[in-house]
């Protein structure tokens, strides 16, 4: 008891604060995004917000009983905590219930659904640090990478089968951790990924004959350059081009074979090409237009009329930053925006103090998880990116993100208190 006392006291909180308060932030939210008159308790367990209360409930015992465990639990039984998950994740290609386009969900009953891939997230985090952690894991060999690289695509691409492009793309966050502990590569992959989404986006823009014009000038412009300054690597640039040629000439394929009629709808409406704000681009429209109508300082809780009227669709789930944005202003969103940057903040901190292998990639893999989740949900409710479905940490309503957010921030938070325990 004596140890498990002093493994509390060691708990880092202004982790435990900041999460709290984006916790109690989207109980509120919820509350006033689906506020009904009828039943104006935000405890009335009938209704949505009441609900949430009992997730957060849930997940606050569960972070708890976390605390208590022996933090080697997690190391030592990731990889069957990776293998459950992924069992879970097939389990739902057969059995799922098929939830807006997406078959994500298995029905528990009761009104209860449970979605694996929310924390397939964690399992991979777990599994990639235990793997990694290993004292004789050396990334700078091919059979490492090759590994590491299958621990990540695997459930990326059984939740990609599901229909979630969401969820799978949120898996993209891995290639952080990989960068961080030393991975070759991973710097120009990241700059490769980049560039692929310009080349895409002024493909769609402008047309494939006016992108080969612009490469055919770059590559000459290059060429010359290469030729008057005698510089080496002329095969390594010229392999460039042709890879960016090649995949120009994809993306009309890619863009109508690929992706499906709602998807090529919202990348289309983001660029500007198709303007739909009764269709497609309503929930973008309507999303904009309610965030901002909150001015400096915002309407007031329970005082905004986009809110009230239920014109954003899924705004207690997906868009639950339009109620932020409507009641609280610039200055609401600025301080949830602020928490969120805060907590990534100390996450890296904590991350980067740890003293085992396992402990340092678990926390990278949480805070490149929890970015991406939060640059992409907050970017779709202002325009900035397409639509596509995940919720925002720990302020958006459903009982797996809740769960599963906390359950990780919990594994890693114990993990720090366990740090100087670490030889």
């Amino acid at each position: 008891m004596n140890e498990r006392n002093s493994i509390i006291g060691k708990i880092d909180w202004v982790t435990v604060l900041i999460y709290l308060a984006l916790v109690i932030i989207g109980w509120f939210s919820i509350f006033s995004a689906k506020y009904d008159e009828m039943h104006p308790s935000i405890f009335d367990l009938s209704q949505v917000y009441g609900k949430q209360l009992i997730w957060i409930g849930a997940s606050l015992l569960i972070g708890f009983i976390i605390l208590l465990i022996d933090a080697k639990f997690f190391n030592a039984f990731s990889l069957w905590i990776y293998i459950f998950f992924l069992a879970s994740l097939f389990v739902v290609l057969v059995y799922g219930k098929a939830t807006k386009g997406a078959t994500s969900w298995i029905d528990l009953g009761a009104g209860i659904k449970f979605q694996p891939s929310e924390f397939a997230k964690m399992a991979t985090a777990l599994a990639l640090a235990g793997y990694l952690g290993r004292l004789d894991i050396d990334l700078q060999k091919r059979k490492n990478q090759i590994i590491a690289a299958i621990l990540v695509l695997i459930p990326m691409a059984l939740v990609l089968m599901q229909n979630d492009t969401g969820s799978a793309i949120v898996f993209v966050s891995f290639i952080l951790v990989l960068y961080r502990e030393g991975f070759p590569g991973t710097g120009w992959v990241m700059v490769a990924g980049v560039v692929a989404i310009f080349l895409f986006i002024f493909t769609l823009i402008w047309s494939q004959k006016i992108m080969y014009i612009i490469l055919g000038c770059l590559l000459i412009l290059t060429l010359t350059y290469y030729l008057i300054t005698k510089k080496k690597g002329i095969v390594k640039m010229l392999t460039v081009f042709a890879c960016m040629f090649v995949f120009v000439f994809s993306v009309d394929y890619a863009f109508n074979k690929v992706l499906q009629e709602h998807q090529r709808n919202r990348i289309l409406v983001l660029l500007g090409q198709l303007d739909d704000p009764k269709g497609v681009g309503y929930n973008v429209h309507q999303s904009k237009i309610a965030i901002g109508s909150g001015g400096l300082t915002g309407k007031g809780f329970l005082q905004g009329t986009q809110t009230k009227y239920d014109f954003v669709p899924e705004q207690h789930t997906d868009f639950i930053f339009c109620t932020v944005g409507e009641e609280g202003g610039f200055l609401g969103t600025s301080i949830v925006v602020l928490l969120y940057v805060a907590l990534l903040v100390r996450i890296i901190l904590l991350a980067e103090r740890q003293r085992s292998t396992f402990s340092r990639v678990y926390g990278y893999s949480i805070a490149g998880i929890l970015f991406v989740h939060v640059a992409i949900n907050i970017g779709m409710t202002i325009g900035l990116v397409p639509v596509i479905g995940i919720p925002l940490p720990f302020l958006s309503y459903g009982g797996s993100s809740m769960l599963a957010f906390t359950i990780m921030l919990a594994i890693f938070v114990k993990q720090d208190a366990y740090r100087l325990n670490v030889l």
